[in-house]
This record gives structure tokens, C-alpha cells and sequence, in this order.
């Protein structure tokens, strides 16, 4: 019959001879066979992913992703740290990491100069989808000065390292008893020596508790029942802000990087609470019920200019970092207190207790540091550094009460 040879070698094309005959009494016959030709294959597509866990345990800290839980969209920096590890968030917004209060929260490396409510304020009003990490630290390094004990927690926002122009729109609504929604955009171009960012969100929560306590209280030396306080509390929170990122890097050489940061946020938010205490006897019978009504209504704005410098003197991690910032705060709470105290047939029991408070603040603040950091063998690091800060603030409480003398006996 008729046949054809096939030779094939790795990188080169394949060859086939031409057809040729064997007659039956198997005479030998020649192949003309050249050289092989290499030829260029073209390998199929190949996409290499991967994937950042949720949580990791580093030596010195731990690292929340947040863009490796899907649950995370649409979400507030404050709804991240509530399910942090070691992180816990009361009703009124205030950050203990492992059980320790006083917590530094620093965004990007910077302290934010905020505490209590104004704190709270702010992590409501950012965007989940501004951020990249959240960096938890209970030993935190020389280069953050942590006041107190307690740590840091270091809020690391995004940037984009894509080359041109590109961009990214997220929006989010949740509905429980209450609406929320989260809304926001993400713009960045890129291209030589320069990286312009910007970013902007708006963010809406209503929110409502509801607590119920029972205390009871004992005689020292008997050990008996002395009186019964059952309370019940009542609140409902409305939150509405904005807030606004825009700046840009310049690269001035492969080591060295110059940056300019400007940051904004606004929020309004308004709280009815209503309150209502049942003062009983030792055999439950009801002696007084008091009643309160709290109105309390807030605004919040915040503007801060950052000039940055980063200096990288070698691979091993050897860098000079230098900030400059102005941060100005403005806030303006409003807040109203009624009591009211009836007997156990529901007659008044004595005046009614009424409290205004108006509390504005504003609060400039002027910082300016300087860190060094050289890896000097292994897991050895040096860091030494200077900050030096400047605030001033301009604080005018007025407060009214009523029946000043009963509020001694609060």
C-alpha cells in the first residue's frame, strides 16, 4: 500500500514526506527528508488571577481587605469595622480595639484629630468603596505616636496605578425597618509623571434601638429588695453627608514622589429618643414614672489640605516620608431634654425639667512630621522620626435649664 512519513520536534513545523509505494517483495525505499523549519508557536490566552483573603495575620498587625468580602459593597467604614476582628462599636459610634477605648484612627498614615462623635460622624459618611485596607495594630511602630495604650487603626484608601484615564460608579440600598442607601464615583487619570485622582460619595442611614433594663436594687446590710427601676428607650437616627477626595502624585524620578490632597466631608444628622422609668418598691408596686424626651440635631463639615514627599533610598526599605497638613472642623450641636415626673396615679410630681444646649466648635489644626525607616538585618527595623502640631479652637457652649436645682439631684 501507500504510505507518508511524519516527523515532528518541539518548535519546529511539522513535516510529511511524500506518498510512496511498498510492493510485496519490500524493496528499501528512500526519503528525501530536509531540514526541519522552527517555527513561532502562539500560545492560547492565559489569565492569571488572585484572590486576597478577607483577614490576614501579619507579624506586627492585622489586614482587613476590604474588596475580598463581596458583602463589604455598598457598605460605610464604620459597618467594616463593626465586623472587624477584636473591633467593637457601641450605639453611640465609639471604637475599642480589644477591649481597650482611646483608639488612634489614622487615614492614609494621618491622624484624623477627631474622637467621639464627630469621629463616628465621619466613618459613617465614607464610602467602603474608597478603601483598600484597614490595618489594625495593638503595637503599632515608632511612626505612630498612639495616644494611650490602645492602638491604631489605619484606614488605607485607594489608588489606582492603571495607566490613562478610567473610573468606576457604585451604588447601594439596603431596606430593613429603615432605608440605606450608599452612593459613590471613583475617577483617576494617569499618564507620564503624573496621577490625578478624585473621588466623591453620599451616604443616607436611619437607624432606630430599642433598650430595655431592669435594675434592682439591694439593701447593704439585709441583702432584701429596696426598689425595682424598669426602663425603656426608645431612639431613632437619621444620618445624611457627603464627602470628597481629589489630588495628585508627581513622580519626579523612579525614587522620589511629590503629592498634594485635598479632603472634604459634610453631615447633618438629627436623634429622638424617648425614655420611659418605672421607680417601683421592694414588692414591685409603682412609686414614680419618669418620662424624657431627648431632640438632638448635628451638623459636621471638615476641609484638609495635605502636601506629601516619599523618598526611597533602596529596595530593602529604606525611605524618607514627609507630611505637611491644615485640617479645619466645624460642628454645631443642637440638643433638647424634657423630664417629666408623674406619681403612681399619674398626677405631675413636681416641675418639669427642660435643658437647651447649643455647642459650636471650630477647630483649626496645623501638623507637620518627618519619618525615616531602614530594615537592618532580617525582621530588624529602624524608625525614628519628628512631628511637631498646632491647633486652635473656638468653642462657645450655651446651656439653659430650667429648674437648675433639681438637676443637681440628676
Amino acid at each position: 500500500g501507500k504510505y507518508l512519513v511524519a516527523v515532528q520536534a518541539a518548535g519546529y513545523a511539522k513535516y510529511y514526506s511524500d506518498a510512496f509505494e511498498l510492493s510485496a517483495n519490500h524493496q528499501a525505499h528512500h526519503l528525501n527528508i530536509t531540514a526541519l523549519k522552527p517555527v513561532a508557536n502562539e500560545l492560547a490566552s492565559v489569565s492569571v488571577t488572585s484572590k486576597k483573603p478577607f483577614i490576614e495575620q501579619r507579624l506586627d498587625k492585622t489586614v482587613i481587605n476590604v474588596d475580598a468580602s463581596p458583602s463589604n459593597a455598598g457598605t460605610t467604614v464604620m459597618d467594616i469595622l463593626e465586623k472587624s476582628p477584636g473591633i467593637s462599636v457601641d450605639k453611640d459610634g465609639n471604637i475599642s480595639l480589644k477591649g481597650k477605648q482611646g483608639v488612634m484612627i489614622l487615614i492614609d498614615g494621618r491622624p484624623t484629630y477627631l474622637s467621639g462623635q464627630d469621629l463616628a460622624n465621619m466613618l459613617r459618611n465614607m464610602s467602603s468603596s474608597h478603601l483598600d485596607q484597614i490595618e489594625l495594630m495593638t503595637n503599632p511602630p515608632a511612626k505612630f505616636d498612639a495616644s494611650g495604650n490602645a492602638g491604631v487603626i489605619n484606614i488605607k484608601t485607594k489608588k489606582n496605578k492603571a495607566q490613562g484615564f478610567n473610573g468606576s460608579l457604585t451604588t447601594g440600598y439596603g431596606q430593613g425597618v429603615y432605608p440605606r442607601a450608599n452612593n459613590s464615583l471613583n475617577l483617576n487619570y494617569r499618564t507620564g509623571k503624573f496621577n490625578l485622582f478624585g473621588n466623591a460619595s453620599h451616604y443616607y442611614s436611619q437607624n432606630f434601638n430599642e433598650i430595655n433594663l431592669t435594675r434592682i436594687f439591694r439593701n447593704k446590710s439585709s441583702d432584701t429588695i429596696s426598689s425595682i427601676f424598669d426602663q425603656r428607650t426608645l431612639s431613632n437616627r437619621e444620618y445624611r453627608g457627603y464627602n470628597f477626595k481629589t489630588g495628585f502624585d508627581y513622580f519626579a524620578s523612579q525614587k522620589t514622589t511629590l503629592g498634594l490632597v485635598v479632603t472634604g466631608l459634610g453631615n447633618n444628622g438629627t436623634e429622638y429618643m424617648r425614655n420611659n422609668t418605672l421607680i417601683k418598691d421592694n414588692s414591685g408596686t409603682l412609686n414614680t414614672r419618669t418620662q424624657s424626651v431627648n431632640d438632638g440635631r448635628n451638623e459636621f463639615k471638615n476641609v484638609g489640605f495635605n502636601f506629601n514627599l516619599r523618598h526611597v533610598f533602596d529596595t530593602t526599605g529604606t525611605e524618607l516620608t514627609s507630611d505637611v497638613d491644615y485640617i479645619h472642623y466645624a460642628s454645631n450641636n443642637l440638643q433638647m431634654l424634657n423630664s417629666l415626673f408623674y406619681d403612681n396615679a399619674g398626677n405631675k410630681k413636681g416641675p418639669d425639667e427642660t435643658m437647651r444646649g447649643l455647642v459650636p466648635s471650630d477647630i483649626d489644626i496645623y501638623s507637620a512630621k518627618v519619618d525615616f525607616s531602614k530594615t537592618l538585618r532580617g525582621d530588624i527595623k529602624f524608625e525614628a522620626g519628628i512631628k511637631s502640631s498646632y491647633v486652635t479652637t473656638d468653642n462657645l457652649s450655651l446651656i439653659h435649664i430650667s429648674e437648675p436645682t433639681r438637676l443637681l439631684s440628676i
